[in-house]
């Protein structure tokens, strides 16, 4: 019923990161210094949106191509289809086209149609902090998102891919226990310590999508047992037995058609935990097959936006206090909510009427205008500095101003 987010090639090589790419550097002078306010929303349910970090394009990647999780095994985006499009490992495409993860643009972007949306914050899907495939620039990329954080004023999570650690075993012989330790050592240090990390009840979020490499609750105490901050884990639905005393929860994750799971999870199995999460999809049409990543696993139709608003109708009629959205960005999987040339806004406006915010498509037409600008012009330390002044304004809420300078270039 459950389909790994991690998609790593077997074939690849451990990866030296690049430095993140910085198209525009802020030019910060003469700026007026605002602060981020938080959204105001009506639904007092907190809702994060899962994300993915692992996009590379020709210059982030460190071997001058695109990077698997834009080809797959078969596509190539240098190539430019009749209809405008790259050629991409997706049946959808984003309203910027294919991106990296580490743009410091890309990820105001993001973060700011997040926040306009009534998200609260992003859990990032974490394969660790080793040396093995393509898992230190998916670290790098993570590493980027979170310093853009306390800008735009959202919260920040982990959801830890430990089927990652099977590949560590594999390719350096590292015991799972240990390696797992030393993620976990890296995430307290980097991470759990930040105001904009999300806790529950004092403790950091962790949350695992699995188990599927630590497959005991030994592993996981004896993983957790350099902590001096102890997580809160939550496992996928109806896996959290396998952490034992070590877990706290479990999350929901979008499957196959069937209801019964959703109505199972949300009326019985959810009450039987400490903390639970709702989640919320807006279909499901994987590119697997047609990427050469195997077959396809399963189809949820969208309908529109019928698939999005009748989720997140269930999440609320579940009365849980947390929402995950599934996904921002899965465009191997096309649960995607973030803005495309097939959906356009259409998810993000849902999301907004859910969570109850002022704001409407007419805001994130803006946030998309001013990283079209962000881009139009690159190099132009003027520009810039306005736009930077702008991206300060929509941070703290004051839409008028931003409006001024992004209609003036």
């Amino acid at each position: 019923m459950f389909l790994s987010c991690a998609k790593s090639s077997p074939k690849s090589n451990p990866v030296t990161p690049i430095d993140p790419v910085v198209t525009n550097p802020d030019t910060t002078k003469s700026l007026v210094k605002t602060d981020a306010k938080p959204v105001v929303k009506t639904n007092s349910q907190k809702v994060y949106v899962h994300y993915m970090p692992w996009f590379e394009d020709k210059t982030t990647s460190g071997t001058g191509k695109w990077g698997q999780h834009w080809t797959m095994a078969n596509q190539n985006p240098d190539i430019v289809l009749a209809n405008g499009r790259r050629q991409i490992a997706s049946h959808y495409y984003p309203m910027t086209g294919p991106y990296a993860s580490s743009d410091r643009d890309i990820i105001d972007y993001q973060l700011l149609l997040m926040k306009y949306a009534g998200i609260d914050g992003v859990i990032v899907d974490w394969n660790g902090s080793h040396n093995v495939y393509d898992y230190p620039l998916i670290k790098r990329n993570t590493d980027s998102l979170f310093s853009r954080m306390p800008g735009v004023g959202l919260q920040f999570g982990i959801c830890y891919e430990d089927a990652s650690l099977v590949n560590v075993n594999k390719v350096t012989g590292e015991d799972m226990v240990t390696a797992a330790k030393e993620d976990f050592a890296y995430l307290q240090t980097n991470y759990f310590k930040s105001s904009n990390y999300i806790t529950i009840s004092g403790q950091p979020l962790l949350l695992d999508f699995g188990p599927q490499g630590l497959k005991s609750a030994i592993d996981w105490q004896q993983a957790f047992s350099g902590l001096t901050i102890r997580p809160r884990l939550l496992s996928l639905l109806y896996q959290g037995d396998v952490t034992g005393s070590a877990g706290s929860g479990e999350f929901f994750w979008v499957g196959a058609t069937d209801p019964a799971p959703i109505n199972d999870f949300y009326n019985n199995r959810s009450k039987t935990l400490a903390t639970a999460f709702a989640g919320a999809y807006p279909g499901f049409h994987d590119f697997y097959k047609e990427g050469g990543w195997g077959n396809n696993l399963f189809t949820i139709n969208y309908n529109g936006t019928g698939t999005m608003q009748s989720t997140l109708n269930l999440a609320k009629n579940s009365n849980l206090p947390y929402l995950q959205l599934i996904t921002w960005n899965d465009y191997g999987e096309g649960t995607m909510i973030e803005p495309t040339l097939d959906f356009n806004f259409d998810f993000l406006v849902t999301i907004q009427q859910y969570t109850g915010v002022k704001y409407t498509q007419t805001e994130l037409e803006l946030i998309y205008k001013w990283y079209t600008l962000r881009k139009k012009y690159v190099g132009n330390a003027s520009a810039q500095s306005q736009l930077t002044q702008a991206y300060s304004y929509l941070a703290s809420l004051d839409v008028d101003k931003a409006r001024e300078i992004i209609e003036k270039l």
